[in-house]
């Protein structure tokens, strides 16, 4: 064994090979031995080497479909003895009703809302099993659920605060929703009262509420295409006045808010416009509220395209840009009043692109009001000048006539 670099053998008479290679080939049998001799060689074994499964073709991190749409995301390994690729959504108990094609292709058709989130593709031998994952996003639909709903119980209050789910492709809104389980005599339903979230925020505070309730509270998302389905209900009791007297709280002291700008903002072109990506900023003192989306064309002015990102969001697609243009981006980063410095500037031109619709050349000349006054001036001459020149006309005729009824009055002849 010696002179197999890698090779060793243990106490136990365990044989240690570090690299797998065609030196290990082949047959084995153990002997054991002592001082008084030995009973015999083992029964012979052979090692074989066999391959764990690698991918050859790994589908992208992640997909974006319209609802209804086809979707095929590939997926292919191989090793010795050839793996067996299988996928599962991840999260998943039940059978989802997608298809695995004959390349272990995974195919939805058509796709659906519920087959949005988080996909595995593992490939599996007698050697190993390997894994990877891709996000699909099913654009078109109306808003998932939020999760991670919690409540934290206050004086006659409660403050609710959740996680978005998957907007569907559009702006989302939330409403909290909340009843106390005390039902009323002459109803046997509780009467659920909602409240409209402020946009941006993933936080309500509810008030005047009674101590020592139970109370049930709930989240709703919705957006243009309708609302999702109700988070799971939380209850909690609101705490009421102390019995017995407490120390006065300190005051409190004031705290430097620390606040900076969104980090490496990227823009990717893609066939459904341009898709933005950040980092949230490296250090904040307080709680994000979300970000705002600046932009200006060919070195124009700044101007707000989204102010309402979620802060649980790292990408924004832009879609509808101008062809033959010139655009900047950049992103700002705020926490209830504290608004960052505005991150780097990422460039975008659309010159020659064949995706984006293009624009009329007079704009280009000319603004629309300063096109629309020059437009109006050179109607107004144009009027003026036929006014004059029919005025002109019509005196000339006039002059003309004149002259000649003098001709052809008879001379005054005077006698002495």
């Amino acid at each position: 064994l010696s002179q197999l670099p890698g090779w060793s053998v243990r106490p136990n008479g365990s044989i240690i090979i570090a690299t797998g290679n065609d030196d290990a080939l082949g047959v084995y049998t153990c002997t054991p031995y002592n001082s008084y001799g030995t009973a015999g060689e083992s029964q012979p074994t052979r090692v074989l080497l066999k391959d764990p499964p690698t991918f050859t073709v790994r589908p992208k991190e992640e997909y974006f479909q319209e609802v209804g749409r086809e979707l095929v995301i590939p997926c292919m390994a191989h090793g010795d003895p050839p793996p067996t690729v299988t996928w599962l959504k991840v999260g998943s108990a039940g059978k989802s009703s997608a298809q695995v094609d004959g390349n272990s292709s995974l195919i939805f058709r058509p796709l659906v809302k519920e087959q949005h989130g988080v996909w595995e593709c593992t490939a599996t031998n007698q050697v190993a099993s390997v894994s990877t994952a891709t996000s699909i996003h099913v654009l078109g639909t109306s808003p998932h659920a939020v999760t991670n709903v919690s409540v934290l119980p206050l004086l006659l209050a409660a403050n609710i605060s959740w996680e978005p789910g998957f907007d569907g492709g559009y702006f989302q809104r939330f409403s909290v929703w909340y009843t106390p389980l005390v039902k009323h005599p002459l109803r046997a339903h509780h009467d659920w009262v909602s409240l409209s979230v402020p946009v941006g925020a993933q936080h309500l505070l509810v008030e005047n509420l009674q101590p020592d309730i139970s109370y049930q509270f709930s989240v709703l998302a919705q957006n243009k295409l309708g609302s999702g389905p109700f988070s799971q209900i939380v209850t909690s009791v609101p705490r009421g006045f102390p019995v017995t007297t407490v120390p006065p709280e300190p005051p409190a002291m004031t705290m430097r808010v620390f606040l900076s700008p969104p980090q490496a903002l990227t823009a990717n072109e893609t066939v459904r416009g341009v898709l933005l990506q950040w980092e949230p900023p490296a250090q904040f003192s307080v709680a994000l509220s979300g970000y705002a989306l600046e932009l200006r064309q060919d070195k124009g002015g700044w101007e707000v395209l989204d102010r309402s990102i979620p802060s649980t969001k790292t990408q924004v697609l832009v879609p509808g840009l101008i062809k033959d243009a010139f655009y900047e981006f950049r992103l700002v980063a705020f926490a209830g009043s504290y608004i960052s410095d505005p991150s780097n500037t990422v460039n975008v031109s659309t010159a020659g692109m064949e995706v984006y619709p293009s624009r009329t050349q007079l704009p280009e000349l000319l603004p629309q009001p300063v096109l629309a006054g020059v437009i109006g001036g050179i109607c107004f001459l144009s009027v003026a000048v036929i006014f004059s020149t029919m005025a002109a006309c019509i005196m000339n005729r006039r002059r003309a006539a004149r002259i000649q009824k003098r001709r052809q009055d008879p001379p005054l002849v005077f006698s002495p």
